[in-house]
């Protein structure tokens, strides 16, 4: 570090210059070169750092500002499919509601449908039975009617005279007569 002062100390006693040479001392040289190099670039390249150093913090401010204003655009636009999202969401849900709702009042109908029907079912059978019950009824009641008349006329026949056999038909027809008449 002496030598470095001594340098500076020394620069007015320097002897005239006698030969062109080289200074090899680096610790005398190496500061005056630094400090000359050092000094012509801040007094030239201030302007120009000054510059560059400008530029890149407006570029940098520039950045900064179009990403909140992307951040901004994009928090906004999450929020309006967050909004629609929750729409979309409850639409769903309205339409999974009146489906399960369409769904059980057609349950509802269709059991309500199919036991009217079973119903009429029923009461068509039991029409029917009450039907063919009554004419099978009606069937041995004009069987046995006409056994009975056969053989009370075969007894008739056989104990009465013509005229009383006569008489006996005729009652017997209108008896007859009346009767159709009621069955129809």
């Amino acid at each position: 570090m002496k030598n470095v002062t001594d340098s500076f100390v020394s620069l007015g006693h320097w002897p005239s210059a006698e030969s062109f040479g080289f200074n090899t001392d680096i610790l005398a040289t190496n500061p005056i070169n630094l400090s000359v190099v050092l000094g012509v670039l801040i007094f030239f390249g201030k302007g120009v750092l000054t510059d560059l150093l400008d530029n890149r913090k407006q570029r940098i401010l520039n950045t900064i500002r179009n990403s909140e204003e992307l951040r901004r655009g994009a928090i906004e636009q999450l929020e309006r499919v967050r909004t629609r999202l929750r729409k979309v969401e409850m639409e769903a849900d309205e339409y999974r509601m009146n489906g399960y709702s369409e769904i059980e009042r057609e349950k509802v109908n269709l059991i309500n449908a199919t036991s009217y029907s079973l119903e009429q079912l029923e009461n068509y059978k039991n029409e029917t039975l009450r039907f063919e019950q009554q004419r099978a009824i009606n069937q041995v009641r004009q069987q046995v009617f006409q056994q009975a008349l056969q053989g009370a006329l075969g007894t008739l026949n056989s104990c009465l005279n013509s005229e009383l056999h006569f008489r006996t038909i005729s009652a017997n027809i209108g008896i007859l007569g009346a009767m159709k008449e009621i069955t129809d």
